[in-house]
């Protein structure tokens, strides 16, 4: 076939060539051109960062002060049935002693009513 462009060799060496840079030159990295806004977003992220962590560290807080009132409730639930268990321990023991008191009398008594039945 007639070459109808009347290219030669080298026109067509130079022109693949070129064509080959072009290409390449598409894939290579341009040089970011920095945003306007960027800093003012960067700003933005970082407020709303900060507000995030606000807002869970007021949570946290909440948390731990409903687990420490319910502790505290427990503890003293705990603290009046000791005491309760204790009340009635102090009871019983009483009335054992009184019983004892009774029946150390009961005996002594006893003892007087023999050595007077003795004589």
């Amino acid at each position: 076939m007639r070459d109808l462009k009347q290219t030669g060799f080298n026109d067509r060496i130079s022109t693949q060539q070129e064509a080959k840079k072009a290409l390449l030159a598409k894939f290579k990295p341009k040089a970011a051109a920095p945003d306007p806004e960027f800093d003012k977003l960067a700003e933005k992220r970082a407020a709303d960062k900060e507000a995030i962590r606000l807002q869970h560290e007021a949570a946290k807080a909440e948390e731990r002060r409903i687990k420490a009132e319910r502790d505290e409730a427990r503890r003293a639930a705990e603290r009046e049935t000791e005491e309760a268990i204790e009340a009635e321990k102090r009871a019983n023991r009483k009335e054992r002693k009184q019983l004892t008191k009774e029946e150390q009398k009961a005996a002594r008594d006893a003892k007087y009513a023999a050595r007077k039945a003795r004589k």
